[in-house]
């Protein structure tokens, strides 16, 4: 009776911490989302008054359809990590051009985008922290057997790209 109850109990851990995973991958991309929609704006406002660097405006699209388009959490961490280098041009493009820092639209929504860039930063921790806790569970014993027995596997970090600790390079 003791093994039943055990069994079943930590079952229920298992999809609760399944579940919490899932949950708090839908914050990140309810701040991604966010990122996304300021993008537009932004690219609007600076491309009217910089035509010159359709490069980066284009990288920027592109990378936002396929994080749209992406099927799964792995093909959204990459086009995630796409967008975050190409945003990483765009403001070395705009502090090459001080006009582009004097307008107004442009200081606003650059303002909500790093906002929203450290929400992504907290919400992506926070992701982290639920898969370490739910590997961790699934890995020791004896919840490691029953783990495999209910078909629970070991979840993915998010992790950047490897490169993505160097500033881009914008040449003119």
């Amino acid at each position: 009776m003791v093994a039943v109850l055990y069994s079943w109990s930590l079952y229920n851990g298992l999809v609760k911490g399944n579940e919490s995973i899932n949950g708090q991958w839908a914050q990140v991309q309810t701040q991604y989302q966010r990122r996304f929609d300021l993008i537009p704006n932004l690219v609007n406002s600076v491309k009217g008054i910089m035509a010159q660097e359709q490069k980066v405006f284009g990288d920027l699209a592109d990378a936002r359809t396929r994080y749209s388009g992406a099927a799964n959490v792995d093909d959204k961490v990459k086009a995630a990590n796409d967008i975050e280098n190409s945003l990483g041009r765009l403001l070395v493009v705009m502090e090459n051009y001080p006009q582009l820092r004097s307008s107004e639209t442009v200081l606003t929504l650059m303002a909500q985008l790093e906002g929203t860039e450290n929400r992504i930063s907290v919400e992506r921790s926070r992701f982290n922290d639920t898969v370490r806790t739910f590997n961790t569970k699934i890995k020791r014993f004896p919840a490691n057997v029953f783990a495999r027995l209910y078909g629970f596997n070991e979840k993915s970090y998010f992790e950047s790209q490897a490169g993505a600790e160097k500033v881009p390079g914008v040449n003119f």
